[in-house]
């Protein structure tokens, strides 16, 4: 299958016109563009064959459940503007912003419910990791965030991105190895295997271009999902270049 390349922005560019600059050099097949919510509207009318995704969605589906919440932003209103994935449960909104696996699991369905391809998050912290408790979190994070959508027959067999982030590669140029992502996602390819979804798997935390073929070339390893090196234009350049 062909190897995805999923950028997350996060709170970045400042300015209009950097995230369109950014946004022509990612435009390319296998390529997932993941900009700040102000820039989507505006992202989406560059790409012509990259995917557009947001970075978060609300846990409910106003036009189903009703509600009125402040400074939120819906999966429906996301859809209408042409954005095909959304980021669920992504360690920085687990981590700082209190994100719990309930929550998760409501974005999570509300995203299948609404026709959005969810990439979903999960990866342990330093502390958990040294604990040893890397795996029962992994579990702990999959079950909780997959039973809504798994109880509700509609989305059996859905697309999903499940994205293998540990908290302690994100961001700090310490990457896990290669050898180490690929083992990890191989053991949660058995866990997904007892769910009924139609899973790719990629790896997040430190990608670059220098060591995105090293991830790659794992026949266990579908995609990455990347983060400062996403708002390099050099670096975008070359990750393309090097994700055939």
């Amino acid at each position: 299958m062909s190897k995805v390349l999923a950028f997350n922005w996060k709170m970045n560019p400042a300015k209009l016109n950097e995230a369109l600059e950014l946004a022509r050099i990612s435009d390319a097949p296998q390529v997932i563009v993941i900009p700040p919510f102000v820039f989507l509207e505006e992202v989406k009318k560059i790409l012509k064959k990259a995917s557009l995704g947001a970075q978060d969605l609300f846990w409910q589906n106003p036009s189903v459940e009703g509600g009125a919440f402040t400074g939120e932003v819906s999966g429906e209103e996301l859809k209408n503007l042409g954005v095909a994935y959304a980021i669920i449960g992504h360690s920085e909104r687990r981590q700082k912003l209190g994100e719990t696996d309930a929550i998760v699991a409501k974005k999570l369905k509300t995203a299948l419910e609404i026709g959005l391809i969810p990439i979903f998050c999960v990866g342990e912290t330093a502390a958990e990791k040294e604990r040893g408790e890397r795996d029962e979190v992994l579990k702990r994070q999959i079950e909780i965030g997959l039973a809504i959508a798994e109880s509700d027959s509609r989305f059996h067999h859905a697309q999903i991105l499940l994205a293998y982030e540990p908290v302690w590669a994100i961001g700090s140029g310490n990457p896990e190895t290669p050898e180490s992502a690929a083992a990890t996602i191989s053991a949660l390819r058995e866990i997904i295997a007892t769910h009924p979804f139609k899973m790719t798997f990629l790896y997040g935390g430190s990608v670059n271009s220098q060591n995105l073929k090293n991830y790659l070339n794992y026949k266990e390893i579908d995609g990455v999902l990347v983060g400062g090196a996403s708002l390099q234009k050099e670096e975008i350049k070359q990750m393309i270049t090097n994700l055939n």
